[in-house]
C-alpha cells in the first residue's frame, strides 16, 4: 500500500488483543498481591498492605510497557507456542528489572523477596492461562454435544503426519484416530497423542474395527513408489484417500500440512523431486529482462511463473491467443513481489512484431514455448500452419534474437521429434535444426531441450479422459499397448530451466521421462481415483489418430548421449546443419504457397532425413539441395 511504512509491523487494537492486554495486567495486579500473602505467610498485615497498594501502580505501569513493546499481542493465544513463551519470559524480565528501579527512584519501599516472587507467579499465570486457552480450543470440540467429527486415520508416523494430526485435532471435521506406520518401527508408541496402530497391511484390517471411511497419506518426502503402494492398499481396503501438499508446497509456503486434497495423477506417476541448481539459475536471470513465448499456454505460463521465482528485472510475456495472455497477465498483476510483467501479443512468424518487442524490452534470455503441439490435429487440414508456425516461426524469433543480442536462446522441443511419424514431430525436429544451424563461434547460445507428455498440459490425455468420467463414459483410448513418457508440468519447466542455465550453445538436451506409461493403465487410474470401477466406466479402444505411433522415442537412431552434471539431463549430439543449409530451407518453405497436408509433408521429408510420412505410392521424396 502507497505510504505505508516499512519496518516493524503495527498492530491494530481490536477486542481480542485489548481483552488479553487487560488480562495481563489484571494478572499482574493479582500476582503482585499473591507475592506478598506468600511472602508474609499467607496473609497481608495493615502496613504492607498500605505499602502494596502504593506500589501497585507504578508496577503495573512497567508492565503495562514491557508487555506492549515485545508484541505480546501481535499473536492468537489459540496459537501460543514457544515464540510466544520467549516473548513473555523477555517482557517479565526487563519489567522485573526495570520495577525495582521504578520504585527506589519513586521512594516505595517493598520486600526484596516479593521482588522475585512476583515476577515468576506472573510468568506462570501469564504463560498458563494461554496454553490452557489452546488446549481448551484444541480439544473441546471433540467433547461438545452435537459436533460429529469423521474419523480418519493417517498413513505416516513421521513429522508431517504429527503436524498434520495436531492442525486438525484444531479443526471440527475430523478426527484422527490413529496412524499407520509405513516400516512398522513406531507401532505401539503415541504422537501428537495419537496412537500408531499398525503397519501398512493392517490398513484393511484397522479401517473395519474403527469404522474409517477416509485414509490421509500424509507422506510428502516418500518416493513415489511408496504412495502408489499406499494408494492401492487404500484402493482394495475401499476406503477414500485424500494426501496432504507435495514437499515443495509445504516447503516454499504457499500451503500448509492441514490443507488435503484428492490423490491426483501427478501423485501416482509423478518422480522424486528434481534439483535445481538455486543459485546458479538466481545468478543467471536474476536482475535480467527474461522473454517467454506462448506464455499463455501450460508449459509457458508455469515457465513464467518460475522464472519469475530467481528475480528477473523484467518479465516479456508474448502470446498469439488473446486470453491466455490475459490470464496469465492477470495472475502477475494480482501477485506481490514479483518482477513487473510485460504482455506483449503477437504472433512469432510476425518479423515486424518480433523485432519491435525485441527492440524495446532486449531481453537477455528467451524462452521459445509458442507452439503447435497437437499431432491429429496438425497431421492434415493444418500441417502447412505447423511447418509455418513451428519452423519459420521459429527461424524469425532465433533470427531476431541473435541480431538483437539475446545471450540465450532456449526452444522447448519435444519427443516426437525423434524418427518423427508425423508432421508435429517433423516440424519440431526442423526447428532444432534452425537453431543448431543460427549457432556460431560467438553471439546468441541456442539450446534445445526435448521431454515427453505433461500431465494437466492443454494437449494432455488427462483432461480428455475427466471429462468423459464425468460424463459416464466410455473413456476412449486409442490402442492397448500405447506407451508415452510422463512428467508433471513443474518437473519438466525445472528442467528446462536447469538446461537453460547448463547451455554452452547448440546442444539438444534430452530429459530423464523415468519409465514409459501405457495410457490404458493411465485410464484406469483415473476411473479408479474418480471413485469408480471399469465395470461403471468401460474403456473403448478406437484405434491409433493420424500420425500416432505406439512408442515415443527419446532419441534418434545415429544419436549419442553424452552425460551432464546432473542426473536428469543428458545431451544428445545430432547432425547439425549449416547456414547455407538453412539460407535454402527458408527460401524454399517460402516459395511454397499454402500447400495441402501431402505436399507439406513431402516439403518436410526433403528436409528432415528421420522423418517418413505416409504417402501415396507417387509421394516420391527428394533430397534437401
Amino acid at each position: 500500500m502507497a505510504g505505508a511504512p516499512r519496518g516493524r509491523a503495527v498492530v491494530k487494537p481490536n477486542w481480542r488483543s485489548a481483552a488479553a492486554f487487560l488480562h495481563d495486567l489484571a494478572a499482574c495486579a493479582v500476582t503482585w498481591f499473591g507475592a506478598f500473602w506468600l511472602r508474609l505467610n499467607l496473609e497481608i498485615p495493615e502496613p504492607y498492605l498500605g505499602a502494596a497498594l502504593a506500589s501497585l501502580a507504578p508496577v503495573l505501569a512497567v508492565n503495562a510497557a514491557a508487555f506492549w513493546a515485545f508484541g505480546l499481542y501481535r499473536g492468537i493465544w489459540r496459537f501460543a507456542s514457544l515464540p510466544d513463551l520467549r516473548r513473555i519470559v523477555t517482557a517479565v524480565g526487563i519489567a522485573a528489572v526495570a520495577a525495582p528501579t521504578a520504585l527506589i527512584l519513586l521512594r516505595l519501599p517493598v520486600p526484596r523477596s516479593v521482588l522475585i516472587i512476583a515476577p515468576v507467579l506472573l510468568l506462570l499465570v501469564m504463560s498458563g492461562s494461554r496454553l490452557a486457552y489452546r488446549a481448551w480450543k484444541e480439544r473441546g470440540l471433540a467433547g461438545l454435544p452435537g459436533v460429529a467429527r469423521e474419523p480418519m486415520l493417517v498413513l505416516g508416523a513421521d513429522e508431517a503426519a504429527i503436524n498434520l494430526a495436531r492442525e486438525l485435532a484444531r479443526g471440527s471435521q475430523w478426527r484422527v484416530v490413529g496412524m499407520i506406520d509405513g516400516d512398522g518401527t513406531k507401532v505401539g508408541r503415541e504422537l501428537q497423542g495419537v496412537k500408531v496402530l499398525g503397519r501398512l497391511s493392517d490398513l484393511a484390517r484397522l479401517c473395519g474395527e474403527l469404522d474409517v471411511r477416509q485414509v490421509v497419506i500424509a507422506m510428502p518426502e516418500a518416493p513415489h513408489e511408496a504412495r502408489r503402494r499406499a494408494v492401492a492398499t487404500c484402493a482394495s481396503a475401499g476406503v477414500k484417500v485424500l494426501t496432504v501438499p507435495s514437499y515443495d508446497d509445504l516447503v516454499s509456503g504457499r500451503v500448509t500440512v492441514s490443507q488435503l486434497r484428492d490423490i491426483e495423477l501427478d501423485d501416482l506417476l509423478g518422480r522424486d523431486p528434481v534439483m535445481l541448481d538455486t543459485g546458479g539459475l538466481r545468478g543467471w536471470l536474476a536482475g535480467r529482462v527474461v522473454m517467454v513465448t506462448g506464455a499463455g499456454g501450460s508449459i509457458g505460463s508455469e515457465l513464467a511463473r518460475q522464472i519469475a521465482r530467481f528475480g528477473p528485472s523484467r518479465l516479456i510475456l508474448f502470446e498469439h491467443n488473446e486470453f491466455g495472455l490475459y490470464s496469465i497477465g492477470e495472475e502477475f498483476e494480482e501477485s506481490r513481489g514479483g518482477p513487473s510483467a510485460v504482455c506483449a501479443i503477437g504472433d512469432v512468424k510476425d518479423r515486424a512484431r518480433v523485432e519491435e518487442v525485441l527492440r524495446e524490452w532486449r531481453p537477455s534470455v528467451v524462452f521459445h514455448a509458442a507452439a503447435y503441439k497437437h499431432v491429429p490435429l496438425m497431421e492434415e487440414e493444418n500441417a502447412w500452419q505447423a511447418v509455418l508456425n513451428n519452423v519459420l516461426g521459429t527461424e524469425v524469433l532465433a533470427r531476431a534474437a541473435a541480431a538483437a543480442g539475446v545471450e540465450k536462446f532456449v526452444l522447448v522441443s519435444t519427443d516426437k521429434a525423434v524418427n518423427p511419424t508425423n508432421v508435429m514431430g517433423a516440424t519440431k525436429r526442423l526447428a532444432e535444426m534452425v537453431c543448431q544451424a543460427l549457432q556460431g563461434p560467438a553471439g546468441t547460445r541456442f539450446a534445445m531441450v526435448r521431454f515427453g507428455n505433461v500431465l494437466g498440459s492443454a494437449g494432455s490425455v488427462i483432461p480428455r479422459f475427466r471429462r468423459q468420467i464425468a460424463a459416464g463414459g466410455p473413456v476412449t483410448v486409442t490402442h492397448p499397448e500405447v506407451v508415452r513418457y510422463f512428467m508433471s508440468i513443474p518437473e519438466a519447466v525445472q528442467l528446462v530451466l536447469q538446461a537453460g542455465l547448463m547451455s554452452r550453445g547448440g546442444e539438444i538436451f534430452v530429459l530423464d521421462m523415468g519409465e514409459p506409461v501405457r495410457i490404458v493403465d493411465l485410464a484406469r487410474d483415473l476411473i479408479r481415483l474418480s471413485g469408480y470401477g471399469e465395470n461403471d466406466i468401460r474403456i473403448v479402444y478406437t484405434g491409433l489418430r493420424p500420425g500416432e505411433k505406439l512408442y515415443e522415442e527419446p532419441l534418434a537412431a545415429g544419436e549419442s548421449t553424452l552425460a551432464t552434471p546432473h542426473p536428469k539431463l543428458r545431451i544428445a549430439r545430432a547432425r547439425q546443419e549449416n547456414g547455407e543449409w538453412l539460407a535454402a530451407l527458408s527460401a524454399s518453405l517460402r516459395r511454397a504457397a499454402s500447400p495441402g497436408s501431402e505436399a507439406a509433408k513431402r516439403e518436410l521429408a526433403r528436409w528432415v532425413a528421420e522423418y517418413t510420412p505416409e504417402l501415396p505410392a507417387t509421394g516420391a521424396r527428394d533430397g534437401p539441395p
